[in-house]
């Protein structure tokens, strides 16, 4: 399956999860989509028919709470049956709202901000003192970058050289309830840089881009590569597109769920068959003014956005 097929079925099962559960966090699903479906189309060493292979990549979704992103990724690879998607967040189903190691191919429950880094770390220099060739990977949260931990393990991990450590920032630019830089401004890229890692930033969802840096983490100082990937935070869906409002809220029945599913139908990649609705929903239901936050009331370009604006 190649990536841009992967990553819009990511999105179509992320409506779908949230809306049936009543879930949150469709804003940071649809942002990592397409880091999700680059690393699981093109750059994980990975075996679903045996999750626990030796020889695997680690990886890790710190920022746990876009668990269904990764619950998708697993399910369309093969772990498990797409079907169990639907028991997202409902008693008793081992597809926590939160990542949980109970699923097949996850190692490491997460949620908790904070602590994937730290894992991370770890598993790169076992790797390394047991002369081991897997890498390992940790999506974390821009947000997530206000933990001191995070920075702590940054820290860690420069002092190992662990130049088989790849961490990527979903750096969508908001966090829980406001933007991230009016919450606890960040330089990005200095920071990481001043924590002496390798950095590169792309636009997070160029797949391209995304593949050319996951296979060009090689420096000559043997730095560990945090990727800083620039996203638009509810990715795909206009109306959720930079809205702060879509980090707790979920795809109501009626306009939200209709306009949503027709609007991921609209750049659906061929190919690619939507398991819940495959002719879209019906139009009889239109976004009524006020109701939300419309795109153009909430939208404020994206820091990698105003780079190549400027240049």
């Amino acid at each position: 399956m190649k990536s841009e097929q992967l990553a819009w079925l990511i999105r179509r099962h992320g409506v779908e999860m949230t809306h049936i559960s009543r879930g949150s966090h469709i804003g940071a699903i649809l942002s990592v989509a397409d880091i999700m479906a680059v690393l699981y189309a093109d750059i994980l060493k990975f075996d679903a028919k045996n999750p626990d292979w030796e020889n695997r990549d680690r990886f890790i979704l710190s920022k746990g709470h876009a668990g269904a992103a990764l619950y998708a990724a697993l399910a369309e690879c093969g772990y498990f049956e797409v079907e169990e998607l639907k028991t997202h967040y409902m008693n008793g189903s081992r597809l926590s709202g939160h990542v949980s190691h109970y699923v097949p191919g996850i190692d490491f429950s997460t949620g908790s901000l904070g602590h994937g880094l730290s894992v991370a770390a770890g598993r790169a220099l076992a790797a390394k003192q047991d002369k081991k060739s897997f890498r390992s990977f940790v999506i974390i949260g821009d947000g997530e970058c206000n933990e001191g931990s995070v920075w702590e393990s940054a820290e860690f991990a420069n002092h190992y050289k662990l130049d088989n450590l790849i961490a990527i920032v979903d750096y969508n630019h908001l966090q829980s309830l406001d933007f991230c830089n009016n919450t606890l401004e960040i330089e990005m890229a200095r920071r990481w840089e001043g924590f002496g890692w390798h950095v590169i930033e792309i636009d997070g969802h160029d797949h391209n881009a995304l593949r050319s840096a996951l296979n060009n983490t090689d420096n000559p100082e043997h730095k560990p590569t945090v990727i800083i990937a620039n996203t638009v935070k509810g990715k795909g869906i206009s109306f959720m597109e930079n809205d702060v409002l879509w980090h707790y809220r979920f795809p109501h029945d009626g306009w939200e769920y209709n306009c949503a599913v027709n609007e991921l139908h609209a750049a659906k990649p061929e190919g690619v068959i939507d398991p819940y609705t495959p002719n879209g929903c019906p139009e009889d239901e239109p976004q009524p003014d006020g109701c939300l936050h419309t795109v153009s009331e909430t939208y404020h370009p994206t820091y990698y956005e105003r780079e190549v604006e400027s240049k």
